[in-house]
């Protein structure tokens, strides 16, 4: 069945919209980060740079990491340009752009977040390395798609009795991130569920002269515990790439550093040499 255009917009050029890319211009090891400005810094760690583009605060270098073809490319903020990003990098491994219709065949990549998140037990102190085993999703995002058997219901259920989740908030998912990826990559890090909210201020439980309606909600994610397990830092992107990544077939793993500490009150000093080193460690294990 062919795509329409306003469902799959191109380029005057042919590229997918929003990414300004073609699929030859992606390496299936993919490299994603919030920050624009963080594009360079990445790439400046490869041998070669045979691909640069950029559109709106989406940049992509894709070169040659110690042998391995590598891309690097800036989402923006949010779980809503996560979905643009997920989305058309998607397209760009499974629909022929040029005849709108799904591949028989396409690619499944292989997609690893460097970012920042503030850490949500007293324990984790700043910048500490946190490797996501699962994203908890505060966004409501994945609700939009037919994601049967994806979220684990059981242990978000756990959430909603233990914590008196509100139903005025978007009901929460949680998705599992690769295991593979993170044996690969995150095995010596702190580890734990990555919440998701769907802003900074207010979603994330920050009170400047906007009163927050649940002032209460962060002590509560601190103290949630199932089975062993509970939610150890609070960020904007991991639950829709966990959730959009096992949707539609490809790999994901987040990896953070704690710039703060949202119980202790915490900041760091200087994250960046942090950010530099967490950088380096997913190159050389990607």
């Amino acid at each position: 069945m062919k795509i329409k255009s306003s469902e799959l917009p191109l380029q005057a050029s042919g590229a997918i919209y929003h990414l300004n890319l073609f699929p030859e211009e992606i390496a299936d090891k993919i490299i994603v980060v919030g920050d624009p400005g963080r594009v360079a810094k990445v790439s400046a760690n490869f041998d070669s740079i045979d691909i640069k583009r950029e559109n709106r605060e989406i940049f992509t270098h894709t070169g040659f990491y110690k042998g391995k073809h590598v891309s690097v490319l800036s989402t923006g903020m949010g779980t809503d340009n996560i979905d643009i990003v997920l989305n058309e990098l998607d397209a760009l491994a499974n629909i022929d752009l040029t005849t709108r219709e799904i591949k028989e065949s396409g690619r499944s990549f292989s997609i690893v977040r460097i970012g920042t998140c503030g850490a949500l037990q007293p324990d984790i102190p700043v910048n500490t390395f946190i490797a996501s085993e699962a994203g908890f999703g505060f966004d409501g995002l994945l609700h939009f798609y037919d994601y049967k058997d994806i979220s684990d219901e059981a242990l978000v259920e756990s959430f909603v009795k233990q914590t008196g989740w509100n139903e005025r908030l978007p009901y929460p998912y949680c998705v599992e991130g690769d295991k593979k990826l993170m044996e690969a990559i995150g095995f010596d890090m702190v580890r734990g569920i990555t919440a998701s909210a769907g802003g900074f201020y207010g979603p994330q439980g920050r009170e400047l002269r906007g009163k927050l309606k649940y002032p209460e909600l962060n002590g509560k994610i601190e103290k949630f515990t199932y089975q062993g397990r509970r939610i150890t830092n609070l960020e904007m992107e991991t639950s829709a790439l966990y959730g959009l990544s096992k949707l539609l077939g490809h790999k994901a793993l987040t990896v953070c550093v704690a710039i703060a500490n949202r119980v202790t009150k915490d900041f760091s000093k200087d994250y960046k040499p942090y950010v530099e080193e967490l950088i380096k460690i997913v190159l050389e294990r990607i």
